[in-house]
């Protein structure tokens, strides 16, 4: 059975607003899935085991030493929806990843592309990482929504927080997801 936690966040945008932040645990899977809502905004970040990105990209032909080394890299699902009524953007570079006290970037498509770039990796397999990760930038009007994958750089099973920034009608939103936990290699 899912258990469902809400956590009420405080969010900075034209003064002190609240965001609702939610955790459950897949019934079947065990993998954890945080999801946050502000005006009609919705992150899903759905944990994703090692095994299941290794496979994904073996299956898409990256060698086994490289496919280990970004599935074990913390990946995310993600699903970003606007139904809301104003225009969204994001720029994932500006999100930051909250570990032990440092502050560093999600590896986003840019990263990976400079990352891999002097390794042997086909091409096809090099086209299927980009397009399976999140956009960098992205518009959203309202209605609009997109999924990827997001990386956040740590090793498998680390809690860490999300600092992530947007923009709703042009205006500045910020928030904090706290306890976020990159899936463990194996799960129990």
């Amino acid at each position: 059975m899912k258990f469902l936690i809400a956590v009420l966040l405080p969010l900075f945008w034209m003064g002190l607003s609240a965001a609702s932040v939610t955790m459950e645990v897949g019934e079947k899977t065990g993998l954890r899935t945080w999801q946050w809502n502000h005006d009609g905004v919705s992150l899903r970040l759905v944990q994703r085991l090692p095994d299941q990105t290794r496979a994904y990209l073996q299956g898409r032909g990256f060698p086994a030493e490289i496919a280990n080394e970004l599935a074990t890299s913390c990946f995310f699902g993600s699903m970003f929806r606007n139904d809301g009524s104003l225009p969204l953007d994001f720029d994932l570079t500006t999100w930051k990843v909250v570990h032990k006290g440092k502050k560093s970037q999600l590896l986003v498509r840019e990263y990976w592309k400079q990352r891999l770039q002097d390794q042997v990796v086909p091409q096809a397999a090099r086209i299927a990482l980009n397009w399976s990760l999140m956009p960098t930038v992205q518009h959203f009007q309202p209605g609009d929504y997109n999924w990827g994958m997001t990386v956040y750089g740590l090793p498998p099973g680390e809690s860490f927080d999300l600092h992530l920034k947007i923009l709703l009608d042009g205006k500045p939103v910020e928030a904090t997801l706290s306890g976020l936990q990159c899936a463990p290699e194996k799960l129990n």
